[in-house]
């Protein structure tokens, strides 16, 4: 390995763990609260390695969020390339929501729990928040064009589907007192109850190629 790859490699692995300590700082303290000099101490490293990577302390919140939405989408592309039945594909995308959100608590509180801070981009639609919706978008577009489901309103079905499963996982990740089933069971069967509810009448049921939960092609 050549010194140009091994600088390379040392830089994004401290990019990596400034966030890392950032995103936890932020859910801990509050962004208010949080300082550049803190985050540098979290890893102890001088603040001025920070202003190497970010120039401010909402061009790093910032970033946490577009990483998160960056990462989930990349998962839900994977999950696409599986080619599943269009209700099998839309139930696993739901599935793995709540489970991207339970592995990853720090990033998701800060991306989906906390308030945009100033900075952050305004419209969702360009942002890659938008394209990740978006991808929940065309799947329920696709499981009406199979039949699948019906509905009078694609935009809205997507909406009621993400708030939803973002309920579930805003609570399994900060109700710690709630004795909840374990987050796999709850997300399982919270998915399951909304694409019930979906199913057009008097059809069979048609995510059979979908494997069980043990078996299950998730994206780790």
């Amino acid at each position: 390995m050549g010194t140009t790859e091994r600088r390379a490699r040392h830089r994004a692995s401290l990019r990596r763990d400034i966030l890392d300590a950032a995103s936890r700082l932020f859910v801990e303290d509050g962004y208010d609260r949080v300082t550049m000099r803190r985050i540098a101490g979290r890893i102890e490293y001088s603040p001025t390695t920070i202003y190497l990577h970010f120039k401010d302390k909402t061009e790093l919140f910032n970033a946490v969020c577009e990483e998160t939405f960056s990462q989930f989408t990349e998962k839900l592309e994977r999950l696409k390339s599986l080619r599943m039945a269009p209700l099998g594909h839309l139930r696993e995308a739901l599935r793995l929501y709540v489970d991207f959100g339970v592995k990853h608590p720090y990033h998701y509180t800060i991306t989906f729990l906390q308030g945009p801070k100033p900075g952050q981009a305004s419209s969702f639609e360009a942002s890659i928040g938008g394209r990740a919706f978006d991808t929940l978008r065309l799947a329920v577009r696709a499981c009406v064009d199979s039949g699948d489901i019906r509905t009078t309103s694609i935009d809205m079905t997507a909406q009621v589907l993400w708030a939803a499963v973002h309920g579930v996982t805003a609570l399994l990740i900060t109700d710690k007192s709630f004795p909840f089933a374990s987050h796999g069971a709850l997300g399982d069967h919270t998915v399951d109850l909304l694409i019930a509810g979906l199913r057009a009448p008097s059809l069979p049921d048609r995510t059979s190629a979908v494997p069980p939960r043990s078996t299950s092609t998730f994206i780790d």
